[in-house]
């Protein structure tokens, strides 16, 4: 029942992250907005810390792995789709997400962590990737949205899904608790992002409803969110804990349609279902794996 309910919270959290991504974007750059909220994270996570004297990282390879994981689990992704949602619907940006898992497994199998891509498995990888043809209906000139943003979105889940592979190879398990790892993790992807601000374009005018969702998005979409994450990847495996990503499509659509007003196009529920199934082929039941050396 406990790893039920993070996963019911995790999907919450970060299926609404599209929807405040959008939100967001009414003033900040995709640049800015990822920033603001990295940096919101890890302001709330450090001092949690400090007062509660947690282990910190120690030795040069620990915080060599902690940014690296800081790059593909939080600055890259982030940023890529914040990119996306200027061109794209924060619904479909959602449904994008979900192929998060078949990058997990291809990216386990090519890194060789996990066992052989049985037929079943790549009978799924393929059906994955036929659901966001779907969504992207190239034969309506990529309905929706540009090719651009199209490409994000996938980059984006495809940095989700390495990132799954290397924090449970390097970070979990390592007598660190997920908050240390977490907090560490924020203060060194804002550091990365602030090294671009001078390049991510100017500074606007914001909102006071984009104000607050960077707040939301800062706070509870990646402080709380990344707690959750690498709690599921300690207790779970990287695998089990990207199944969140079958309920963040559902948060995603409905915020996005019906409250952003978003197209209700059918093809993004076919395509979020052909998704899905193909992830749900993925996840045959298999032999345990071998602890890593």
């Amino acid at each position: 029942m406990r790893t039920t309910g993070l996963i019911a919270a995790l999907a919450l959290l970060w299926g609404s992250g599209f929807f405040w991504i959008a939100l967001a974007l009414d003033g900040f750059t995709p640049v800015q907005l990822t920033f603001s909220r990295l940096a919101l994270g890890a302001l709330v996570l450090v001092p949690i810390v400090l007062i509660r004297r947690l282990p910190r990282p120690a030795g040069r390879m620990m915080w060599l792995h902690l940014t690296v994981s800081a790059l593909i689990g939080n600055a890259i992704p982030y940023t890529l789709f914040a990119i996306a949602e200027q061109s794209v619907s924060s619904s479909t940006a959602g449904v994008i997400n979900a192929t998060t898992p078949l990058w997990t497994l291809l990216i386990a199998f090519a890194a060789r962590t996990d066992d052989r891509l049985t037929a079943r498995r790549g009978v799924g990888v393929l059906l994955g990737f036929v659901g966001v043809i779907v969504v992207f209906e190239p034969w309506n000139g990529v309905a929706g949205g540009t090719a651009g943003g199209t490409l994000a979105c996938i980059g984006a889940a495809a940095s989700y899904g390495l990132a799954y592979i290397y924090q449970a190879r390097f970070l979990t398990n390592r007598d660190l608790p997920p908050l240390t790892l977490t907090a560490a993790q924020l203060v060194i992807a804002s550091g990365l992002l602030a090294l671009t601000l001078p390049f991510g374009g100017g500074i606007g005018s914001p909102s006071g409803l984009a104000i607050t969702a960077v707040l939301v998005l800062g706070i509870a979409g990646t402080g709380i969110a990344l707690i959750i994450n690498f709690t599921l990847i300690a207790n779970e495996g990287p695998t089990a804990a990207s199944v969140v990503t079958y309920l963040v499509p559902a948060v995603a659509l409905l915020l996005g349609i019906l409250v952003l007003d978003e197209p209700a196009r059918l093809t993004l529920p076919l395509g979020a279902l052909l998704i899905l199934a193909g992830v749900a082929l993925t996840r045959a039941r298999r032999s345990p794996a071998r602890p890593s050396p």
